[in-house]
């Protein structure tokens, strides 16, 4: 039997207040399209490389046959957030990191997040999408052919709010982090520590040499050059050398 999804409170100890969202104007030019593709990007992944586009999904958009919307439900389906998101976080985390991406905000309360879990758990991380992205929150914030935004947050007493989601939220946390050390297939933070400690010598001839260590470096350089030149002349003259 499916549990239905949890209620929960709508609660936050800061203000929330909208900042610049970015609206389709009577403009579907290629130019604005682009950059309304390029805003989903940032929204959803932060960065992301050529290989890792959804060229089918943008030709849609570009087309008109889908609204910005479906493009963002489009991204959160897409292989590049399965592998880089959903196989790195566990469902608790997994709701903080769709919530803010996808309504711009941190999820309210620990009964939020435990609702969302559950859904994710029973229906699947699809149904999960759907239920976030055709909720009344979203369409009365970003409707059809917005796309969503980070809400800035007012701290009491403070004239600027806090540091963006990006940085609170990072792609994984400590526990898949300690899963690639364990599995080898990343270094641990005091092994980089360990072995990005060079010597004097290491430093001198890997790293780029600034002031008077670039002088140092240049004149090493043009004294060894020379030597070899000289060293090379007399070798030449004692094996062509008449007795």
């Amino acid at each position: 039997m499916t549990l239905p999804l949890r209620s929960f409170q709508k609660s936050s100890q800061n203000s929330r207040v909208d900042v610049l969202t970015t609206k389709i104007e009577e403009d579907n030019s290629s130019v604005a399209r682009d950059l309304l593709i390029n805003k989903c990007y940032r929204q959803i992944f932060f960065h992301l490389t050529d290989r890792d586009r959804e060229k089918c999904l943008e030709s849609q958009f570009k087309s008109q046959s889908i609204t910005v919307r479906d493009f963002i439900r489009g991204l959160f389906l897409s292989d590049r957030f399965r592998k880089g998101y959903i196989e790195c976080n566990n469902n608790y985390r997994l709701v903080e990191q769709v919530i803010f991406r996808a309504l711009g905000r941190k999820i309210y309360n620990d009964t939020e997040r435990l609702s969302y879990s559950i859904l994710i758990a029973e229906k699947g991380f699809t149904s999960f999408i759907d239920c976030v992205l055709d909720s009344e929150e979203y369409m009365m914030k970003f409707g059809y052919d917005n796309p969503p935004n980070e809400y800035s947050r007012i701290l009491p007493g403070k004239e600027s709010g806090t540091i963006p989601l990006y940085q609170q939220y990072p792609r994984y946390g400590l526990d898949w982090q300690k899963k690639l050390t364990s599995n080898k297939l990343m270094m641990s933070i005091s092994d980089h520590l360990l072995y990005s400690k060079k010597s004097s010598i290491e430093k001198f001839i890997y790293d780029k040499p600034t002031g008077t260590s670039l002088k140092i470096w240049i004149t090493a350089l043009v004294l060894t050059g020379a030597g070899t030149i000289w060293l090379s002349i007399l070798i030449f003259k004692s094996a062509f050398q008449v007795n």
